[in-house]
């Protein structure tokens, strides 16, 4: 649902002592591992992973947090699974965080920013089947979500998109923080997290877990690497990279306050997993 690759571990190792470990056996972990790609003379390269700012931005976001605000984030993600209603409302928030980012970075001159943006990551289009799927209509055009926009936006989710919206008019460097926060978040928790929302929320073929599909890209962990690179070969000055460190750090805690706000009970949605894990185990789902 959110936000850096250190924060869906936090997700896993919750899960994993419960039978809902079961469910998650069917995904790939590529939480802390990525292939390493051999180089043409047969040597193994060194995992861009661990080095520059890859490596800065995993251990800067990976240390900076309190177990209270990782509990906080933990929680928040359970209760997105709670309802129906839950969901959609999270679906929401990440539709309007989005459409700022993306819109930001089509508007942006910064070039480091633009190597980073590559078109299958978008996530805009994705969320809009989502949201189409739970509050569309025969009529898109009355679709609630793509009308009051403003009026729709949740307190935590207004001070994301202005956080968004100054960054890109200021320092627009600092888009990079939201792309490596959402982006690699995204994808090396999308099987599990789609997988998690289908089970609890009873959704099937795909419906209502568009935004967790990278269908352009079938291979996460070599993707995953190439990304690494690109963003470690970008032209940053030594302060500039600790900006971006902090800054994603900004982005996790503007990821929990949205969770925060979201009506519904952890416990019911993490029960739900298990007991849907348990049917599957026996055959029943």
């Amino acid at each position: 649902f959110v936000t850096s690759p250190y924060r869906h571990q936090r997700i896993q190792d919750v899960i994993s002592r419960s039978d809902a470990s079961t469910f998650l056996a069917s995904s790939s972990d590529t939480t802390e591992t990525t292939t390493t790609p051999k180089a043409q003379d047969g040597a193994e390269e060194v995992n861009p992973r661990k080095l520059g700012l890859a490596l800065q931005l995993d251990d800067g976001t990976r240390k900076s947090h309190s177990m209270a605000q990782n509990t906080a984030f933990v929680t928040g993600f359970f209760k997105g699974l709670a309802n129906r209603q839950s969901y959609g409302a999270l679906l929401k928030s990440l539709y309007f965080v989005y459409d700022a980012m993306e819109k930001a970075m089509d508007e942006t001159d910064e070039s480091r920013v633009q190597q980073l943006d590559l078109p299958s990551l978008r996530r805009v289009a994705s969320l809009e089947d989502d949201l189409q799927y739970f509050y569309g209509s025969d009529d898109a055009a009355k679709s609630p979500f793509l009308s009051n926009v403003q009026q729709q936006q949740s307190p935590a989710t207004r001070t994301y998109v202005a956080r968004i919206e100054h960054v890109a008019q200021t320092k627009p460097y600092l888009l990079i923080a939201h792309q490596y926060t959402r982006y690699l978040g995204d994808l090396f928790g999308g099987q599990m997290m789609g997988g998690m929302a289908s089970s609890s929320l009873g959704l099937s073929n795909g419906d209502g877990t568009a935004f967790y599909q990278f269908d352009q890209i079938p291979d996460t962990q070599s993707f995953i690497t190439k990304w690494y690179k690109l963003l470690n070969d970008l032209d940053l000055t030594d302060e500039q990279k600790q900006e971006i460190v902090d800054e994603a750090n900004l982005v996790f805690d503007l990821n929990v306050g949205i969770l925060q706000e979201l009506e519904g009970s952890p416990f019911q949605a993490f029960t739900t997993l298990v007991i849907n894990s348990f049917k599957a185990r026996l055959g029943f789902a």
